[in-house]
């Protein structure tokens, strides 16, 4: 293999989803048979980023997208994670080999697969369709599913509850401001504003509201500030769906490797519901603060808002029909629709440089 084919492989991995679009991680050629992926978190100032979980799934996704995009060369893949290296910046091994591999018929959607954060048609999932998806997470994990009118709206009354949490929290705040680009269609490293699933006096109206937290504050107090994003954003799209899906791991993640490996089953889903013609959003917060009501950790220095946590917590383990202690891993929102018309890009090839090695002459 040389080094063009390796360039090719990471170009095309570096479509990996992350959250808020962070893309935590930079690659670095080892050889022309080896990359190192040293991967970063975002927990120091990203409140979503509990223990860093969140990124490490990404990193997960990341690997399960290299394997996939390293068989159009016919070429198999091996990981391993460094040893002694800390979990906020662990560093993944990657070794390609040649294995006479036809290309994966996932390939195709790895560039193709977005987020779609508008409401979409409530057409019922094909039940070949189900039997696909619950296939692609493999034997580790349960797929459950939120079909019928009454699921969901009941998901779309955990959103709506789950995005006062959000939109009230003074920690998530930052997060807020920094990762919507305004007046874009597209971005490279945050999510455009057209992409919200919000219209556009609304899409205003945050932009505005959002330049300081005095000024949210006072929105959400005194004028109803969360009323529209909510319903935008949450409520209408969380009953305009075909189904809501909830990946349960069957053992709890504990280690790095085992939110590593829980990324990579969430990749596969997500291509594999690209694959079937159906468009995905994840619905992630729920499901992060219930980790931190879980452990016990306060999410804010607003008494209010872990208290909120701890009853969302209770909802959602309701729905789920799920014990306290049961792992949840992955919640989002599937149907039957057109790409969206806005989305977010990746950063150039050359900007996910771990040093000198990844310079292209093109």
């Amino acid at each position: 293999m040389n080094r063009e084919t390796l360039l090719e492989i990471l170009a095309l991995a570096r479509w990996t989803p992350s959250g808020d679009n962070t893309q935590p991680w930079r690659f670095e050629i080892v050889d022309d048979f080896q990359v190192a992926i040293h991967g970063h978190d975002t927990r120091e100032h990203v409140v979503y980023d509990f223990q860093g979980h969140a990124s490490h799934l990404a990193h997960g996704a990341l690997l399960e997208t290299l394997r996939l995009a390293a068989t159009r060369y016919g070429l198999a893949t091996e990981w391993a994670i460094k040893p002694d290296q800390p979990d906020t910046a662990p560093v993944y091994l990657v070794r390609f080999h040649p294995a006479g591999l036809t290309e994966d018929p996932l390939v195709p959607y790895i560039t193709e697969r977005a987020v779609e954060r508008r409401a979409m048609p409530t057409t019922p999932l094909k039940d070949a369709h189900k039997e696909a998806l619950i296939a692609a997470v493999g034997s580790s994990f349960r797929l459950q599913f939120f079909e019928s009118l009454a699921d969901r709206l009941a998901v779309a009354r955990l959103l709506w509850n789950n995005a006062h949490l959000r939109l009230t929290c003074p920690e998530a705040y930052p997060v807020h401001r920094d990762v919507i680009e305004w007046n874009a269609r597209y971005s490279k490293d945050r999510i455009p504003d057209q992409a919200l699933g919000v219209d556009a006096l609304t899409t205003r109206l945050m932009r505005w509201v959002m330049q300081s937290w005095k000024r949210v504050d006072f929105f959400n107090r005194h004028l109803g500030g969360t009323y529209l994003p909510r319903l935008q954003m949450d409520l209408i799209p969380g009953v305009a769906c075909a189904a809501h899906l909830l990946l349960k791991p069957k053992r709890k993640p504990v280690h790095l490797e085992d939110y590593v490996r829980t990324g990579m089953a969430i990749q596969h889903l997500w291509l594999t519901a690209s694959r079937l013609g159906l468009h995905l959003q994840p619905e992630m917060t729920p499901v992060i603060f219930r980790w931190y009501s879980q452990s016990g950790t306060d999410i804010s220095a607003t008494p209010a808002i872990d208290e909120g946590a701890r009853k969302l917590a209770g909802q959602f383990d309701r729905l789920a029909q799920a014990a306290p202690d049961d792992a949840f891993a992955f919640l989002c929102r599937v149907g039957y629709c057109p790409p969206p018309a806005a989305r977010s890009l990746r950063r150039d090839i050359n900007s996910l440089d771990r040093g000198q090695s990844l310079m292209l002459d093109r």
